[in-house]
């Protein structure tokens, strides 16, 4: 029996566009002088990570007289494949962390965040974006960061936001960050790292207002194999909106030296 030619015509045609429909289409949102997405502006996460990267329900806060407004929120989490793959010895010093978290938690005495934790705490950030440099400032406590974009460097010492060295792969900004000390948190439950942590951040622009973030993080100290979480981040749209300060340190002079205070005779 002779072959249809237009069916085949017909079917080829149809293959073809599904084939089409399934390949990713190319950013075509704004781009910078050389070429790259322009990520410049102000973004935000949207979720309940900053209490808990993992899942969770809602739970009491830390403070029994505040009631509702330190309750925690529930959330669906943002890490991916499971819970956190703790090394035995390390989920000792986790639930301990928890235990302490009212006095513990560094967001609570104003240190910086470290990565990844600033991009989700609960206040913005802005990304500043030239053809030669990025530089990331985020609201808390006015933690700013600068990203390498030329070969890659090394750090002089650890710090509290690391060191961070970029490059970009197609339209993804991918920063590797590294040398950061052990003294930050992944979030308010004592979920944390030791001075071995390494991340790795990637930022996908999905289009000309969100970000696809995702990040790996390997710290052989404290937990089994590396993990990944993910999220998307938000641009602000307000009218003239602007980063503003939150430089905390003046809040938390009195919880962290009040102690030392001279007391006077009365």
């Amino acid at each position: 029996m002779p072959v249809n030619r237009w069916f085949i015509a017909v079917l080829l045609l149809a293959l073809s566009a599904a084939a089409a429909a399934q390949k990713p289409r190319a950013y075509a949102g704004p781009r910078t002088a050389d070429g790259k997405p322009d990520l410049n502006g102000i973004w935000q996460a949207m979720n309940t990570a900053n209490w808990d990267i993992q899942a969770h329900s809602a739970a009491m806060g830390r403070v029994v007289g505040l009631g509702a407004e330190d309750a925690e929120p529930a959330g669906e989490g943002i890490v991916e494949n499971g819970p956190l793959p703790y090394l035995p010895g390390a989920l000792a010093k986790r639930q301990d962390n928890f235990n302490n978290r009212l006095a513990a938690d560094p967001e609570i005495k104003c240190f910086m965040p470290g990565v990844p934790r600033a991009t989700y705490l609960p206040y913005p950030f802005q990304i500043l974006q030239s053809t030669t440099g990025i530089m990331i400032a985020y609201q808390f406590a006015g933690a700013v960061r600068m990203v390498n974009m030329a070969k890659p460097t090394e750090a002089p010492a650890d710090m509290w936001m690391g060191w961070s060295n970029g490059h970009w792969e197609g339209d993804t900004l991918v920063i590797d960050v590294s040398s950061q000390n052990d003294k930050t948190w992944f979030d308010r439950v004592g979920d944390y790292h030791s001075d071995q942590l390494h991340v790795v951040e990637r930022y996908t622009p999905m289009n000309r207002d969100v970000l696809q973030y995702e990040a790996t993080i390997e710290d052989p100290k404290t937990f089994s194999r590396p993990w990944k979480i993910s999220m998307p981040l938000y641009r602000h749209l307000e009218k003239n909106a602007q980063l503003l300060e939150f430089r905390c340190g003046e809040f938390v002079e009195e919880l962290m030296y009040g102690h030392l205070r001279r007391q006077t005779g009365k």
